[in-house]
């Protein structure tokens, strides 16, 4: 059982800590609607198709997030216009977007997490007659790519930069295998692929007899005039040396593929998203080195804040020492620190003298009264008189045995009684009396 007097400090201090209590709950509760809201459980990922890069980017994604107990639901679609439209619609929070295509955008709300990859464009097309430049497809049938794709985009969006408009040509909206087959048959005479060089599509081309590949002779122009594309190099027997596959040094124009975000990623989201990225993309990818990527550069859309800091001053210090969702408590609680420095801590420096002044007036304001009937005793007193002065200080006696302090004030309290003693002694005419 817990001492009598140990419970009677505990209610003197509890009496003068309420009001602090309460003050700094109600400050509390005005910093907690500040709060920003937990990240959710899940997002959605617009990729593309099941066969292509970006999907399977998704899908180490996926794994990635899963370790954090994050859910990525990955839609497929037909390319990088399709996700623009997912994006701007909010059916996605974020989609890989192929350089190139930004002009197609819904919205302005979209903001880039970062270049993923190079991804060449590969202009394969039939005869011996070789194509130096885009200005060479006059007249001819061409795949440029399945609508809704960034492929068709990127293409019709260069032809056009060189001058040559869609009348021009006879263009078939066929991408992917479709086109390659097409190709392969002769139903058209030149198709167009925004791919990775790992797609098994790039090596059948290449070992495909009477199919060539397009070596942009002007790569660095069009890289100048773009600030979304890259110039990369095919070296000769890059893709097999046994067969000395390409025979020849090829220079390839490549878009950087985005990963891009809309204002419904919520930020603790986009920092995870950041750090998978790092780990999917890091080694750099066939035409890059390690480091390369992800990147800030080659961007058609405003790099994200959250983005703007990963990549000057990497991971957000508490998810590189704590599980996500640990780190996102911390962060998001930090705003309830403003009531601790700004209300409690000054608050709980004063309550302590606070709680001193108030134990201590329970004891001096009697001597305000003791005072004057210590003067009275001073005085020439009828017998009548110093019969009421000695009952005045039982009285003030009385009401002094009935104060409560806790025990560090005793010894101030019966300083107050002997004082109470004395007085009466004196009318008395005793010492002890």
């Amino acid at each position: 059982m817990m001492p009598k007097q140990t419970v009677k400090e505990q209610k003197h201090l509890f009496s003068t800590y309420w009001p602090a209590l309460v003050l700094a709950l109600l400050a509390f509760g005005v910093a907690y609607q500040f709060v920003v809201p937990p990240p959710p459980d899940h997002l959605t990922i617009a990729a593309g198709s099941p066969e292509g890069a970006y999907y399977q980017f998704a899908l180490r994604y996926k794994k990635i997030l899963a370790r954090e107990k994050v859910r990525l639901d990955i839609l497929e679609t037909a390319g990088s216009i399709e996700n623009l439209g997912l994006l701007g619609r909010h059916d996605a929070q974020i989609g890989f977007v192929q350089g190139g295509t930004g002009s197609v955008r819904t919205t302005d709300e979209l903001r880039s997490l970062g270049g993923i990859e190079y991804e060449p464009m590969w202009v394969f097309y039939r005869g011996d007659q070789p194509l130096r430049q885009l200005t060479d497809v006059v007249g001819k049938r061409v795949a440029v790519g399945a609508d809704g794709s960034g492929t068709k985009a990127l293409t019709i969006f260069l032809l056009r930069d060189n001058g040559v408009d869609e009348q021009a040509i006879e263009t078939v909206s066929l991408g992917g295998r479709q086109a390659l087959e097409a190709l392969v048959k002769g139903d058209v005479e030149m198709a167009v692929f925004v791919v990775s060089p790992t797609a098994p599509l790039v090596r059948t081309l290449l070992e495909q007899p009477g199919i060539h590949l397009m070596n942009f002779r002007r790569v660095d122009a069009y890289a100048r005039r773009h600030h979304f594309l890259s110039s990369v190099n095919l070296p000769e027997g890059a893709m097999d040396l046994q067969t000395n596959i390409p025979p020849e040094s090829v220079s390839l124009l490549a878009p950087v593929a985005n990963l891009v975000m809309n204002d419904s990623l919520h930020p603790a989201l986009a920092d995870l998203l950041l750090q998978a990225m790092d780990e999917v993309h890091g080694d750099g990818g066939w035409f890059g080195s390690r480091g390369d990527f992800p990147t800030s550069e080659f961007l058609e859309f405003p790099l994200s804040d959250e983005a703007g800091r990963f990549y000057k001053h990497g991971a957000p210090f508490l998810q590189r020492y704590l599980p996500f969702w640990a780190a996102t408590l911390v962060d998001r609680l930090k705003i309830m620190l403003l009531p601790l420095v700004m209300v409690l801590l000054p608050l709980f420096k004063l309550m302590p003298p606070i709680y001193n002044w108030r134990m201590r007036a329970r004891i001096y304001r009697w001597y305000s009264q003791l005072e004057v009937l210590d003067g009275m005793s001073r005085k020439s007193l009828t017998p009548e008189q110093e019969e009421a002065l000695l009952k005045a200080l039982l009285d003030l006696r009385e009401e002094v045995m009935k104060i409560d302090v806790p025990l560090s004030f005793a010894g101030q309290l019966y300083d107050l009684r002997i004082h109470i003693k004395m007085v009466r002694g004196a009318v008395m005419g005793t010492d002890d009396s």
